[in-house]
Formats: structure tokens, sequence, C-alpha cells
């Protein structure tokens, strides 16, 4: 299992490194995606002091550690993928912002190997990252000694079921509709062109872990009555239903189901 582990962050970080070229390019004019990343900064802005200290697993592009920094907080990126963390660097020094953010190529797997471990006043990770390991509970357990008393920990994942997705069936695309459902051994993934594995967590799974060092804080599902981004162009090919959608998501996503059944969920923890 080691192994096959360390093959597998070895070919994420391969994929990832050739998306870096054409990742920007590819997501940052689609307005489901703008919507995502606004959805998530406000759920963790509202539990963020000023100020506040950042260690951000995969952390991409950088994209999410520029706009906190160009709030007043010190993020610490990381990520496995080089060609993602020169993007980052270019984009912090672009933006002037190197007195905000700090770059370390490290697996969040291996947390206990960061050169610079803090403590933080928040871990973050958003857009499913985490989903490209069978340890997350490895993952989650090392936070505790990262974080500071109180410290907030903001995770973005893709939960075992998702409604969009399971609609699918009727187009007759059954592969997708129902690969999240036989996951635990893992499901095949491809970025440019490179394959490996991702595992999709449950909240209650992530709440379990959780449980014994931090008090849950909230959880939302992102992309519950909004598209997933995947259905390209929603946005721009239909305003007016992009608009209404929003505003249904913005009022049941904290409601069950519909906080567990999205594309995502976003979910909060403070340490104890």
């Amino acid at each position: 299992m080691i192994h096959r582990q360390q093959v597998n962050e070895q070919r994420a970080a391969l994929a990832f490194s050739r998306q870096s070229a054409v990742f920007d390019s590819i997501y940052a004019g689609d307005k489901i995606i703008r919507y995502k990343r606004e959805r998530v900064r406000q759920h963790l802005l509202q539990y963020l002091p000023p100020g506040s200290t950042m260690l951000e697993l995969n952390a991409g592009t950088g994209e999410d550690a520029v706009f906190f920094a160009g709030e007043g907080y010190r993020v610490h990126a990381t990520d496995i993928a080089e060609g993602m963390q020169e993007k980052l660097w270019a984009k912090v020094k672009a933006n002037g912002l190197e007195g905000f953010v700090s770059r370390e190529l490290c697996s969040f797997t291996s947390l206990d190997q960061l050169n610079l471990k803090g403590p933080y006043d928040c871990i973050f990770s958003n857009f499913a990252g985490l989903n490209c390991t069978a340890e997350l509970d490895k993952v989650l357990c090392s936070f505790d000694p990262l974080l500071k008393p109180g410290g907030i920990v903001t995770l973005v994942i893709l939960p075992k079921f998702c409604l969009w997705e399971t609609l699918l069936v009727f187009k007759g695309k059954f592969k997708t509709a129902f690969r999240r459902f036989f996951s635990s051994k893992g499901r095949k993934a491809k970025v440019e062109g490179t394959d490996f594995e991702c595992w999709y967590y449950s909240p209650a799974y992530v709440k379990r872990i959780m449980e014994r060092n931090f008090e849950l804080l909230q959880q939302e599902g992102l992309c519950t009555i909004v598209p997933p981004s995947y259905i390209e162009g929603f946005g721009d090919k239909y305003p007016m239903a992009f608009s209404l959608l929003r505003k249904m998501e913005d009022r049941y996503k904290k409601s069950w189901p519909w906080r567990s059944i999205g594309d995502y969920y976003i979910i909060s923890f403070r340490k104890k």
C-alpha cells in the first residue's frame, strides 16, 4: 500500500505539473469556477481574524494564496507539483506579495517533514486536492501539532454522492453517474494524459476522524443546486437560470440533505 501511494503521488505530481502551463487559461473565465472560489473564500473569511497565518495544502497556481495575501494574511503555500509551485511564485512576484507568501514543495501526506511547521492559525485545502490520497485519515491526524489552540481547518472535498452526477444516468452515462459509489479502492483520473487514482470521502468520515481534537464549525454543500463546473459554459449560456440556482443554493447550502450531496462540500473545524 505504501509503495502504491508513493507511485500515485508521483503520478499526480507529474499530471498537475503538466497542467500548470494551461491551468489558469482553462479555468479563469468560467463563471461557475469563479462562483466556487467566491463561496469557499466567503466561508473561510468568516472565521479568520485579520493578519492570521495560513498553511495552504495543494495550493496549485496560487489563486487563493494571492487572494488571501492581498487581504493581509500570511500564507505558506505547499504543493507536490513543481510546475504549480513555479506558476504560484511567478504570480506572487507579479503582485508584489513576496512578504506575505512563502512556498514549499511538500506532500500533504508528509506534513511532519515541513520546513515551516508554524504553528498556524489556519490550515486550508481547496478543490479536492485531498481526494488524491487513500490516506486522508493520516493527513487529518497530522493537523493538530501544526495549529495554534483555537486554530481553524477548512477543507473542500469531493463526497461519495453527487446529485448532479447521479442524474447523468438518464443520459446513459452510467460509469460517471456511479463512479463515486465504488471508489473505496480508488478511481482512475486522467490529467494531461497522465493517470492517477482518487478517492471520495463522506462528511461523516471526516468528522469521525476530526472529532477527538476539533469541534465542527460548519458544513456547506458546493455545487449542489448550481451545476458542477464540468457542465461547461452553463453560466454564460443560461445567465437567468444560473442566477436563480445561485440564490437557491445560498438558501439551502447548510441544510440537509443539500450540505452533503453537492459536487463538493466545504467543512470547517476549530481546534479544541
